[in-house]
């Protein structure tokens, strides 16, 4: 779809940091609107979007079960045995 946005789970990154998440959701909000900034009557729902793709995508990565994984990441239990749970690592 998008090339400029990047596979955001483990492996492919190990921390994930919240102006990542950002970046994608914005750069998916332009795409999919075809907007690279909106008018001025646009920006609150383009705002909205990129900040509901963000969040979508923070649940996402906090909810995916990687196999194989190393070992799950401070503060999350594995999901299941021989499971861990990948989840964004971010900086707040």
């Amino acid at each position: 779809m998008c090339r400029s946005i990047k596979t955001l789970r483990e492996p492919y990154t190990p921390q994930v940091t919240d102006a990542d998440v950002q970046a994608a959701a914005l750069q998916y909000v332009r795409k999919i609107s075809g907007f690279r900034t909106p008018a001025a009557h646009n920006a609150a729902a383009f705002d909205a979007a990129v900040a509901a793709v963000a969040e979508a995508t923070r649940t996402l990565l906090d909810q995916l079960v990687v196999r194989g994984a190393s070992a799950p990441r401070e503060g999350q239990a594995a999901a299941s045995a021989g499971a861990t749970v990948s989840g964004a690592q971010r900086e707040r």
